[in-house]
């Protein structure tokens, strides 16, 4: 808690890694695979997170299948936003899954940072991979894991294995948490995280503003902000010229 009485957003930084589905096949090429022949279905075999500003987080399946998702689950319970990378189509659809099937009650709702889809809606880079866009843009890279032996070995319990796993898992939250900085700016649609009083940045909370024009929408304009600090757009909650009958009318 701030002085002023204004509590910071809880945001955080997730990724998950998962085992690969076990089906019965008669070739390796364009094969369509029924669901008779799912030996096992994929399961979550870790997960790494961190806080914004805080330490970094690890869990895996070999300290208990329902213990590291009930984990998982708390932290999600405390998170105002949850930032990953196409994580609103895999990380979080497979965790509630995982959550369904051993009985465990959903989180309370957070809003989702999705980076991939950021990138994806404002730049064109030649790939849309984490490992392109780090690289791309100089913030840092993947860990190399050495293929899918790395992933046999975790399931087979191999404590090597493991330990590359963790560093793999945990490489990729921490470049989350480097591009995110980094993209802030460009991500469109980001929930506004900030409450209190006063004018500040719907992104980063910064009340270094700088007045920069008039945001022109349907019903007039409003105030249009720059911050300071992570550079992103924001329009003020007062309406300065109100629009009647095609004219702009000052208030």
């Amino acid at each position: 808690m701030t002085n002023s009485g204004e509590q910071k957003a809880k945001i955080l930084f997730l990724d998950i890694e998962t085992a690969p589905a076990v089906a019965y096949v008669w070739g390796l090429h364009d094969q369509n695979i029924s669901v008779n022949q799912i030996v096992r279905p994929g399961y979550i075999l870790c997960w790494s997170a961190q806080w914004m500003g805080g330490h970094m987080l690890f869990a895996k399946i070999q300290t208990g299948q329902v213990k590291m998702l009930k984990q998982m689950r708390d932290l999600l319970d405390e998170a105002d936003a949850v930032v990953h990378y196409n994580g609103a189509s895999f990380d979080i659809p497979m965790l509630n899954r995982e959550f369904m099937k051993h009985n465990i009650t959903p989180p309370s709702p957070f809003k989702q940072i999705d980076l991939y889809r950021a990138i994806k809606h404002t730049a064109r880079f030649d790939s849309g991979k984490l490992e392109f866009v780090a690289k791309d843009l100089q913030i840092g890279e993947k860990a190399h894991t050495g293929g899918f032996e790395l992933w046999d070995g975790c399931m087979k319990g191999d404590k090597t294995a493991w330990a590359k796993m963790e560093k793999y898992n945990r490489q990729d939250v921490s470049l989350l948490v480097t591009l995110y900085s980094r993209i802030l700016p460009w991500i469109p649609n980001h929930p506004v995280l900030v409450a209190g009083t006063g004018a500040k940045c719907n992104k980063c909370g910064s009340s270094r503003l700088h007045r920069r024009g008039q945001a022109v929408v349907a019903g007039g304009a409003y105030p249009r902000y720059q911050c300071q600090d992570c550079a992103s757009w924001s329009r003020g909650t007062k309406l300065e010229v109100k629009r009647n009958q095609e004219r702009l009318v000052s208030i």
